[in-house]
Protein backbone atom coordinates (compact mmCIF):
# COMPACT_ATOMS: atom_id res chain seq x y z
CA UNK A 1 0.00 0.00 0.00
CA UNK A 2 2.88 2.14 0.98
CA UNK A 3 4.30 1.86 -2.63
CA UNK A 4 1.43 2.73 -4.14
CA UNK A 5 0.77 5.51 -2.07
CA UNK A 6 3.93 6.90 -3.01
CA UNK A 7 3.64 6.37 -6.69
CA UNK A 8 0.60 8.41 -6.72
CA UNK A 9 2.43 11.18 -5.01
CA UNK A 10 5.23 11.11 -7.67
CA UNK A 11 3.02 10.96 -10.72
CA UNK A 12 0.65 13.91 -8.88
CA UNK A 13 3.37 16.30 -7.96
CA UNK A 14 4.21 18.72 -10.96
CA UNK A 15 7.43 20.31 -12.11
CA UNK A 16 7.58 24.16 -11.62
CA UNK A 17 5.41 26.05 -14.17
CA UNK A 18 4.67 22.61 -15.97
CA UNK A 19 1.73 19.97 -15.33
CA UNK A 20 3.89 17.08 -16.10
CA UNK A 21 7.80 16.44 -15.98
CA UNK A 22 9.73 16.80 -18.91
CA UNK A 23 10.89 14.02 -21.33
CA UNK A 24 14.86 13.26 -21.04
CA UNK A 25 16.17 12.88 -24.15
CA UNK A 26 17.90 9.76 -25.09
CA UNK A 27 21.89 9.90 -24.55
CA UNK A 28 24.04 8.44 -27.22
CA UNK A 29 24.28 5.15 -25.86
CA UNK A 30 20.62 4.82 -25.59
CA UNK A 31 20.07 5.44 -29.04
CA UNK A 32 22.79 2.36 -29.94
CA UNK A 33 20.22 -0.09 -28.20
CA UNK A 34 17.51 -1.99 -30.06
CA UNK A 35 15.38 -3.24 -27.39
CA UNK A 36 15.15 -2.71 -23.53
CA UNK A 37 12.37 -4.87 -20.97
CA UNK A 38 11.54 -2.84 -17.89
CA UNK A 39 9.59 -3.48 -14.89
CA UNK A 40 8.30 0.53 -13.60
CA UNK A 41 8.21 0.09 -9.92
CA UNK A 42 7.30 3.55 -9.92
CA UNK A 43 4.45 3.17 -11.97
CA UNK A 44 2.28 0.54 -10.25
CA UNK A 45 4.75 -2.50 -11.94
CA UNK A 46 3.99 -1.99 -15.63
CA UNK A 47 6.06 -4.12 -17.70
CA UNK A 48 7.14 -2.66 -20.69
CA UNK A 49 9.19 -4.16 -23.35
CA UNK A 50 10.14 -2.55 -27.05
CA UNK A 51 12.15 -3.14 -29.98
CA UNK A 52 13.42 -0.47 -32.55
CA UNK A 53 9.89 -0.79 -34.12
CA UNK A 54 7.07 -1.16 -31.71
CA UNK A 55 6.29 -1.02 -27.82
CA UNK A 56 4.31 -2.95 -25.49
CA UNK A 57 2.98 -2.79 -21.88
CA UNK A 58 1.49 -5.01 -19.29
CA UNK A 59 0.03 -4.13 -15.52
CA UNK A 60 1.10 -5.90 -12.61
CA UNK A 61 -1.28 -6.35 -9.23
CA UNK A 62 -0.81 -2.72 -7.69
CA UNK A 63 -2.87 -1.27 -10.99
CA UNK A 64 -6.02 -3.03 -10.33
CA UNK A 65 -6.46 -1.47 -6.29
CA UNK A 66 -5.31 1.99 -7.88
CA UNK A 67 -7.06 1.85 -11.85
CA UNK A 68 -9.55 -0.58 -11.24
CA UNK A 69 -11.17 -1.91 -13.61
CA UNK A 70 -7.30 -3.16 -14.52
CA UNK A 71 -6.65 -5.78 -17.13
CA UNK A 72 -4.40 -8.79 -17.99
CA UNK A 73 -4.69 -7.36 -21.29
CA UNK A 74 -1.81 -6.39 -23.56
CA UNK A 75 -1.12 -2.66 -24.09
CA UNK A 76 0.62 -1.45 -27.32
CA UNK A 77 2.42 2.44 -27.74
CA UNK A 78 3.03 3.49 -31.38
CA UNK A 79 6.79 4.61 -31.58
CA UNK A 80 8.95 6.69 -34.05
CA UNK A 81 12.37 6.77 -32.62
CA UNK A 82 14.71 2.92 -33.20
CA UNK A 83 15.62 3.19 -29.80
CA UNK A 84 14.35 3.04 -26.13
CA UNK A 85 11.75 5.86 -25.14
CA UNK A 86 8.72 4.23 -23.04
CA UNK A 87 10.71 4.39 -19.57
CA UNK A 88 12.03 7.99 -20.13
CA UNK A 89 8.34 8.76 -21.61
CA UNK A 90 5.99 7.01 -18.52
CA UNK A 91 8.32 9.11 -16.14
CA UNK A 92 7.40 12.39 -17.04
CA UNK A 93 3.85 11.20 -15.58
CA UNK A 94 1.98 12.39 -19.26
CA UNK A 95 2.64 9.04 -21.37
CA UNK A 96 -0.40 9.70 -23.57
CA UNK A 97 0.98 12.59 -25.12
CA UNK A 98 3.38 13.27 -28.22
CA UNK A 99 7.07 13.99 -26.55
CA UNK A 100 8.59 13.26 -30.30
CA UNK A 101 9.44 9.81 -29.66
CA UNK A 102 6.15 8.03 -29.36
CA UNK A 103 2.86 7.51 -27.92
CA UNK A 104 0.67 5.95 -25.76
CA UNK A 105 -3.27 6.15 -26.65
CA UNK A 106 -4.49 2.35 -27.58
CA UNK A 107 -6.71 1.76 -24.77
CA UNK A 108 -6.81 -1.67 -23.76
CA UNK A 109 -10.14 -1.71 -21.74
CA UNK A 110 -11.21 -4.69 -20.43
CA UNK A 111 -10.38 -6.49 -23.52
CA UNK A 112 -7.12 -8.54 -24.86
CA UNK A 113 -5.27 -5.50 -25.86
CA UNK A 114 -3.06 -6.63 -28.67
CA UNK A 115 -2.82 -10.24 -28.04
CA UNK A 116 -3.70 -11.40 -24.62
CA UNK A 117 -5.43 -14.70 -23.97
CA UNK A 118 -8.25 -16.46 -21.95
CA UNK A 119 -10.27 -19.88 -21.59
CA UNK A 120 -13.11 -20.11 -24.11
CA UNK A 121 -15.75 -21.89 -22.08
CA UNK A 122 -19.45 -21.78 -22.64
CA UNK A 123 -19.56 -18.93 -25.15
CA UNK A 124 -17.42 -16.86 -22.68
CA UNK A 125 -13.70 -15.57 -22.12
CA UNK A 126 -12.21 -16.51 -18.70
CA UNK A 127 -9.26 -14.56 -18.27
CA UNK A 128 -6.88 -13.99 -15.58
CA UNK A 129 -5.90 -11.14 -13.04
CA UNK A 130 -2.74 -8.83 -13.78
CA UNK A 131 0.93 -10.87 -14.24
CA UNK A 132 2.65 -11.38 -10.93
CA UNK A 133 6.58 -13.00 -10.67
CA UNK A 134 8.20 -11.75 -13.45
CA UNK A 135 11.69 -12.36 -14.43
CA UNK A 136 13.70 -10.53 -16.83
CA UNK A 137 15.67 -12.07 -18.99
CA UNK A 138 17.41 -10.33 -21.65
CA UNK A 139 17.04 -6.02 -21.88
CA UNK A 140 18.97 -5.52 -24.88
CA UNK A 141 20.94 -4.65 -26.55
CA UNK A 142 19.17 -6.53 -29.71
CA UNK A 143 16.38 -8.60 -27.52
CA UNK A 144 13.71 -7.96 -24.83
CA UNK A 145 13.25 -11.15 -23.57
CA UNK A 146 11.16 -11.88 -20.35
CA UNK A 147 8.34 -14.32 -18.49
CA UNK A 148 5.79 -13.77 -16.06
CA UNK A 149 3.03 -15.87 -13.95
CA UNK A 150 -0.38 -15.10 -13.73
CA UNK A 151 -2.11 -16.65 -10.72
CA UNK A 152 -4.95 -19.81 -10.85
CA UNK A 153 -8.19 -18.41 -11.96
CA UNK A 154 -11.59 -20.07 -11.99
CA UNK A 155 -13.28 -21.76 -15.88
CA UNK A 156 -16.52 -21.63 -14.56
CA UNK A 157 -17.18 -24.73 -12.40
CA UNK A 158 -15.30 -26.63 -14.91
CA UNK A 159 -11.74 -26.13 -13.97
CA UNK A 160 -8.92 -23.49 -12.27
CA UNK A 161 -5.93 -22.56 -14.40
CA UNK A 162 -2.90 -20.88 -13.93
CA UNK A 163 0.01 -19.76 -16.67
CA UNK A 164 3.54 -19.31 -16.88
CA UNK A 165 4.27 -17.19 -20.55
CA UNK A 166 7.64 -15.90 -21.74
CA UNK A 167 7.83 -12.75 -23.84
CA UNK A 168 10.24 -12.60 -26.68
CA UNK A 169 10.76 -9.33 -28.51
CA UNK A 170 13.83 -9.55 -30.84
CA UNK A 171 15.26 -6.21 -32.91
CA UNK A 172 13.62 -5.98 -36.58
CA UNK A 173 10.00 -7.18 -36.06
CA UNK A 174 6.85 -5.97 -34.82
CA UNK A 175 5.79 -9.54 -33.26
CA UNK A 176 6.58 -10.82 -29.50
CA UNK A 177 6.82 -14.46 -29.43
CA UNK A 178 4.68 -16.26 -26.52
CA UNK A 179 5.61 -18.92 -25.31
CA UNK A 180 2.74 -19.68 -22.75
CA UNK A 181 2.18 -23.13 -20.63
CA UNK A 182 -1.62 -23.53 -18.96
CA UNK A 183 -1.51 -25.68 -16.11
CA UNK A 184 -4.80 -27.22 -15.29
CA UNK A 185 -7.02 -28.85 -12.51
CA UNK A 186 -8.24 -31.34 -15.14
CA UNK A 187 -6.77 -32.67 -18.32
CA UNK A 188 -9.32 -32.24 -20.79
CA UNK A 189 -8.31 -30.20 -23.87
CA UNK A 190 -8.84 -26.57 -23.82
CA UNK A 191 -9.70 -23.72 -25.61
CA UNK A 192 -7.68 -20.57 -25.53
CA UNK A 193 -9.03 -17.62 -27.43
CA UNK A 194 -6.40 -14.48 -27.93
CA UNK A 195 -7.92 -11.64 -28.74
CA UNK A 196 -7.61 -8.02 -30.00
CA UNK A 197 -9.56 -4.84 -28.47
CA UNK A 198 -12.60 -3.68 -30.69
CA UNK A 199 -12.61 -0.93 -29.24
CA UNK A 200 -9.28 0.93 -28.51
CA UNK A 201 -10.09 4.61 -29.23
CA UNK A 202 -12.91 6.15 -27.62
CA UNK A 203 -15.79 3.29 -26.58
CA UNK A 204 -17.53 3.75 -29.90
CA UNK A 205 -15.31 3.24 -33.12
CA UNK A 206 -14.58 -0.20 -34.26
CA UNK A 207 -11.69 -0.47 -36.78
CA UNK A 208 -11.27 -3.37 -39.89
CA UNK A 209 -10.82 -6.67 -38.72
CA UNK A 210 -9.57 -9.50 -41.39
CA UNK A 211 -9.45 -12.93 -40.46
CA UNK A 212 -7.41 -15.68 -42.94
CA UNK A 213 -8.28 -19.29 -41.85
CA UNK A 214 -5.76 -20.91 -43.91
CA UNK A 215 -2.76 -18.77 -42.28
CA UNK A 216 -4.39 -19.17 -38.94
CA UNK A 217 -4.12 -15.47 -38.36
CA UNK A 218 -6.15 -12.30 -37.46
CA UNK A 219 -5.40 -8.65 -38.25
CA UNK A 220 -6.75 -5.89 -37.55
CA UNK A 221 -6.42 -2.19 -38.90
CA UNK A 222 -7.63 0.73 -36.21
CA UNK A 223 -9.82 3.55 -36.74
CA UNK A 224 -8.18 7.19 -36.66
CA UNK A 225 -7.94 9.11 -33.11
CA UNK A 226 -9.04 12.21 -33.51
CA UNK A 227 -9.21 14.15 -37.21
CA UNK A 228 -5.84 14.78 -39.69
CA UNK A 229 -2.85 15.76 -38.71
CA UNK A 230 -4.12 17.18 -35.22
CA UNK A 231 -5.36 13.24 -34.04
CA UNK A 232 -3.20 10.66 -32.92
CA UNK A 233 -3.48 8.14 -35.61
CA UNK A 234 -4.07 4.70 -35.91
CA UNK A 235 -2.77 1.70 -34.21
CA UNK A 236 -2.98 -1.85 -35.68
CA UNK A 237 -2.59 -5.70 -34.40
CA UNK A 238 -2.01 -8.91 -35.63
CA UNK A 239 -1.78 -12.43 -34.02
CA UNK A 240 -1.01 -15.74 -35.28
CA UNK A 241 -1.20 -19.00 -34.27
CA UNK A 242 -0.18 -22.56 -34.82
CA UNK A 243 -2.37 -23.79 -37.78
CA UNK A 244 -2.04 -27.38 -36.33
CA UNK A 245 -3.62 -25.82 -33.16
CA UNK A 246 -6.03 -23.06 -34.88
CA UNK A 247 -9.37 -23.45 -34.18
CA UNK A 248 -11.62 -21.11 -35.53
CA UNK A 249 -12.33 -17.31 -35.34
CA UNK A 250 -15.20 -16.11 -32.94
CA UNK A 251 -15.96 -12.53 -30.95
CA UNK A 252 -17.24 -11.51 -27.24
CA UNK A 253 -18.31 -7.96 -26.05
CA UNK A 254 -14.73 -6.79 -26.03
CA UNK A 255 -12.81 -8.69 -28.79
CA UNK A 256 -12.30 -10.60 -31.89
CA UNK A 257 -10.70 -13.75 -30.88
CA UNK A 258 -8.93 -16.70 -32.44
CA UNK A 259 -9.25 -19.83 -30.86
CA UNK A 260 -6.26 -22.68 -30.45
CA UNK A 261 -6.55 -26.35 -28.86
CA UNK A 262 -4.34 -26.74 -25.63
CA UNK A 263 -3.13 -29.34 -24.07
CA UNK A 264 -2.72 -28.71 -20.36
CA UNK A 265 0.99 -28.50 -19.35
CA UNK A 266 1.99 -28.23 -22.75
CA UNK A 267 4.01 -25.37 -24.16
CA UNK A 268 2.64 -23.91 -26.98
CA UNK A 269 3.56 -20.62 -29.27
CA UNK A 270 1.81 -17.60 -31.18
CA UNK A 271 3.15 -14.18 -32.06
CA UNK A 272 1.59 -10.97 -31.16
CA UNK A 273 1.94 -8.06 -33.45
CA UNK A 274 1.44 -4.31 -33.03
CA UNK A 275 2.30 -1.14 -35.30
CA UNK A 276 1.96 2.50 -35.52
CA UNK A 277 0.63 4.61 -38.66
CA UNK A 278 2.82 6.86 -38.15
CA UNK A 279 5.91 4.96 -36.86
CA UNK A 280 7.70 5.22 -40.42
CA UNK A 281 6.96 1.10 -41.30
CA UNK A 282 3.43 0.80 -42.04
CA UNK A 283 1.27 4.35 -43.35
CA UNK A 284 -1.44 2.14 -45.06
CA UNK A 285 -4.07 -0.58 -44.17
CA UNK A 286 -2.88 -2.49 -47.18
CA UNK A 287 0.86 -2.22 -45.91
CA UNK A 288 0.27 -3.81 -42.80
CA UNK A 289 -1.79 -6.72 -43.90
CA UNK A 290 0.85 -7.44 -46.68
CA UNK A 291 3.31 -7.74 -43.28
CA UNK A 292 1.26 -10.15 -41.73
CA UNK A 293 0.90 -12.19 -44.81
CA UNK A 294 4.52 -12.46 -45.31
CA UNK A 295 4.90 -13.70 -41.60
CA UNK A 296 6.44 -17.42 -41.30
CA UNK A 297 6.54 -17.78 -37.55
CA UNK A 298 8.53 -20.73 -35.87
CA UNK A 299 5.65 -22.71 -33.20
CA UNK A 300 8.02 -24.97 -31.95
CA UNK A 301 8.15 -24.21 -28.38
Amino acid sequence: MRKIILALALLAVPVTGQEHKPMRPATADEQKVRAAAVIADYRFDDLLWENDRIAFRIYGRALEAAEPPSSSGIDAWGKRVRWPFMDRQLRTGDQHADHGEGIDFYNVGTGRGTGGLGIWHDNKLWTSRNYVRPKILHSGPEVADFSVEYDPWPVDTLRTVRENRRFTLPAGTNFTRMTSTIASSSDAEMIVGIGISKRPVDGSKLGEVRKDEAGARISWWGPADGEGNSGKGRMAAAVIVDPARFAGFTEDSDNYLILVRVQPGRPFVYYSGAAWDRGGDFAMREAWDSYVDGQRPDFRP
